[in-house]
């Protein structure tokens, strides 16, 4: 068992349907799982890469993304982490709409909503962020929605059901520079989900394609997800949270966190502050709220300048 905090990490590719899709969702695929290991540090006893046909990439890939072997996979994690941990499970491939049950396609029977909730049930007292990048993936939301959870997925329905790209940008989110929006060297779930719905919608601009898929986050365990996070919807504050950072293992930014006097921590606490404090705007009074927000607005531009001259020039 790990240090409480510690992430532990399941990839699934599912289905591919045909070769050019088996190349994109394993292209994917195995890009995040080199991120976890590589970039942030996850030793591979803590990072799960299962696919549709193991045989292609046997050093990378653990296993077939079978109904079983998920079970197994997850039920394995709840034995080796401790309360606390972030569990994130990321499902990249094809879903379906059948009758009124969403699905996501794997090797021999698909796993369904209320399939993946008995899964990770063992999970309790850990984080969980539940991401799903196929299509159809909408519904999921509803069922999966809990306390510490966020779930993502790549549509809002189980009726957008045409090829997805939003688990390409989703991975791009931890694999590049462009997500970190705050230059702490980590991705938030947040910043990642941003980052995807964001570059998702650039990239049907510029094919002058209608949308097809419209990416939800829900964290608050409402049950209902949101395109756009923030402390008018109430999501967003766990999902700002969670890294993929080890916390026993001197990630890099802890590090330089720390050989820059903290600020970037500070500023970090100061925006969950300001989020907290949204939060509770409706049982406060509005001059109070104001007062308040005014104060942690003020002290944040001064920690942001701070943070910038430590950085120094890009």
């Amino acid at each position: 068992m790990g240090v409480a905090g510690d992430p532990h990490l399941l990839i699934v590719s599912g289905l591919s349907g045909e070769p050019r899709l088996g190349d994109t969702f394993h292209e994917w695929a195995a890009a995040l799982k080199d991120a976890a290991r590589e970039r942030y540090g996850l030793p591979a006893s803590h990072v799960v890469f299962l696919a549709e046909k193991p045989e292609r990439d046997p050093a990378r890939i653990d296993g077939v993304s079978s109904r079983e072997r998920v079970r197994k996979e997850l039920a394995g994690i709840a034995d080796r982490s401790v309360g606390g941990d972030l569990v994130m499970v990321v499902l990249i491939g094809h879903g379906s709409f059948q009758g009124d049950e969403a699905r996501f396609n794997l090797p021999g029977p698909d796993m369904t909503p209320a399939d993946f909730a008995e899964a990770i049930a063992p999970l309790a007292g850990r984080q969980i962020a539940f991401v799903n990048a196929a299509s159809a993936s909408g519904d999921f939301v509803k069922v999966l929605a809990g306390k510490d959870r966020v779930v993502v997925t790549a549509t809002r329905s189980g009726m957008e059901r045409n090829e997805t790209v939003f688990g390409r940008y989703f991975v791009e989110a931890f694999t590049g520079e462009a997500a970190d929006s705050d230059k702490d060297e980590q991705v938030s779930l947040l910043e990642a989900f941003d980052y995807a719905r964001r570059e998702t919608s650039r990239f049907y601009d510029e094919k002058k394609r209608l949308a097809t898929e419209h990416a939800l986050l829900e964290d608050d365990g409402d049950g209902v997800g949101v395109p756009q996070p923030g402390a008018e919807t109430g999501d967003g504050a766990l999902a700002r949270r969670l890294k993929l950072a080890l916390v026993s293992g001197g990630a890099r930014a802890a590090t330089a966190d720390v050989a820059q006097g903290g600020v970037h921590a500070e500023k970090r606490a100061l925006e969950a502050r300001i989020e907290a404090l949204k939060a509770r705007k409706d049982k406060m009074e509005p001059e109070a709220y104001a007062r308040e927000l005014e104060a942690l607005l003020l002290e944040l531009a001064r920690k942001s300048q701070a943070v910038r001259e430590k950085d120094g020039p890009k």
